[in-house]
């Protein structure tokens, strides 16, 4: 039996530490969030929920999006159901790699500012 040079044994377990330590955490997805820019915009979400995911209304109220506190198991039976008046949006229309970016988008947006941070709805701020 012949041994590897000790540098080849490094190099090989170098690499082999480096290779896991750019895997994501068990349980993280890899999720792409301007993948899901584009999907949000493409199936037309901005126009209930708002192009920065702050919410609105159409017919109905549609909640904000942005910093979603669901977690990404509920956001996919919401988004796949449709509740009240928002339609279902099926595999075929949302695929479930497309919509696992939409979730990462939709937590990846800043959400609302305080209303200290916006001069004129600062009830404090000077006249």
């Amino acid at each position: 039996m012949t041994s590897r040079p000790r540098s080849i044994r490094c190099s090989l377990g170098a690499a082999a530490v480096a290779a896991c330590a750019a895997l994501p955490p068990p349980g993280a997805s890899a999720a792409d969030a301007a993948n899901g820019r584009r999907a949000y915009l493409a199936a037309g979400c901005y126009a209930c929920h708002g192009r920065a995911g702050q919410g609105g209304a159409y017919n109905y109220a549609a909640p904000p999006l942005a910093q979603t506190q669901l977690s990404p198991e509920r956001f996919k039976a919401v988004v796949r159901t449709g509740p009240n008046e928002m339609p279902a949006f099926v595999q075929a229309v949302l695929s479930d790699s497309d919509l696992d970016d939409v979730y990462a988008f939709a937590r990846a947006l800043p959400g609302a500012r305080p209303l200290k941070d916006v001069p004129l709805l600062d009830a404090e701020a000077p006249n």
